[in-house]
């Protein structure tokens, strides 16, 4: 899309400014930037004038100019407001703000002008699936839908792994690139069978361990510690920590750190990573100086597709004695009321610490792996 975008505006304007957005701009430079001089070379010279967030395309003959935009959040439109354009390209629309692209595309009055959208299916409920896609008859644009068969810089035995991978309504949407309502259990892959183990060995100096906390009051406080084996590639929740005290029976942060001191004897840990709106508890990790606390990516969504992802990819297990979390994955549920996807926050104390470890630590631990 990038290559089209760039070979049409240069065959069709000379001296205009153009939008390229993402994101955000150093998702932009990383996922489109920095690979359109491999993409184009020979064809057009590009210069970058980073301070400036810009581009200057020239084929000798013709001078455009690219000016990059991230759209965050609600208030960037701010950012497009005032200049005029005779082009936009929004790489992944869909995770941008409605307001965003509207003000970009309010912009677009050079006579010729066109709009160049790309992005992976959302909920069937997003704005852009309802006002763009399901109107491209009335709207006058080419539609083209995508799966995964149709990237061919994908090597086959990737694909194949990412197919194993997938499951579920994100199968359905990163795999056939379908629009599709995320409905039923969130984790219909977990298996006791499969996914629980008897083994609980002890410290391992060449292992790598980690604390995931859901920090509650009058909810559950859940935590688990992880025992994670770079040979293997494996993580494993060899112990449980979940405190349901209720209103009747609250207790506070000194007893938790005393919970957490408990749960992790025996162990030297990486760090404890923590739900980053558990400010007084973080305070008192930082207090007594003995762990490191970190605040977890609480990105839901996302945090999901991982958990799914490491769980079909063979990497995510649990000790048998964890039976709060077990309770939690026959349950943990998405919201079939919701216009967006969104899971019952009911019962999730132990999935929201599992997804903190996988989107914080696990991540990381395995990103050149899966």
């Amino acid at each position: 899309m990038t290559d089209g975008f760039v070979l049409w505006s240069m065959t069709r304007f000379d001296g205009q400014n153009f939008a390229i957005c993402g994101k955000t701009i150093e998702s932009l430079r990383r996922n489109v930037i920095t690979l359109m001089p491999q993409w184009l070379e020979g064809i057009f010279t590009i210069v970058e004038r980073r301070s400036e967030n810009k581009l200057i395309i020239t084929d000798g003959q013709h001078t455009n100019t690219y000016y990059l935009f991230g759209g965050k959040d609600e208030s960037s439109y701010t950012l497009v407001q005032g200049i005029t354009l005779a082009g936009v390209m929004f790489d992944e629309v869909a995770l941008m703000p409605r307001s965003f692209v509207e003000q970009a595309l309010a912009r677009c009055s050079v006579g010729g002008s066109k709009y160049w959208f790309n992005c992976n299916p959302e909920n069937p409920a997003h704005w852009f699936h309802l006002e763009w896609i399901k109107r491209a008859r009335e709207r006058n644009i080419l539609y083209l839908h995508f799966t995964m068969a149709d990237n061919l810089s994908l090597d086959p035995d990737i694909r194949a792994r990412y197919e194993r991978t997938y499951v579920g309504v994100f199968y359905r949407r990163y795999i056939l690139g379908l629009w599709v309502k995320a409905e039923g259990l969130v984790y219909p892959m977990f298996d006791p069978e499969v996914h629980t183990t008897d083994v609980r060995r002890p410290y391992i100096s060449s292992h790598r361990y980690y604390v995931s906390v859901d920090y509650g009051t009058v909810n559950p406080f859940a935590a688990g510690l992880w025992d994670f084996d770079p040979a293997e590639h494996k993580a494993t929740m060899i112990r449980e920590l979940y405190y349901k005290g209720g209103s009747a029976e609250r207790v506070d942060n000194e007893a938790y750190y005393t919970m957490l001191q408990g749960l992790i004897d025996g162990y030297r840990i990486e760090y404890i990573i923590i739900d980053p709106s558990a400010a007084s508890m973080i305070e008192t990790i930082q207090k007594y100086g003995e762990y490191i606390p970190v605040k977890a990516n609480n990105d839901v969504i996302n945090g999901i597709q991982d958990v799914t992802k490491f769980m079909n990819a063979g990497c995510l297990y649990f000790h048998k004695s964890c039976v709060n979390t077990f309770h939690e994955f026959e349950s943990y549920s998405w919201d079939d009321k919701s216009a967006v996807d969104k899971v019952i926050k009911e019962d999730d104390h132990s999935m929201d610490q599992i997804r903190y470890f996988c989107r914080t630590a696990l991540r990381n631990e395995l990103k050149f792996i899966v």
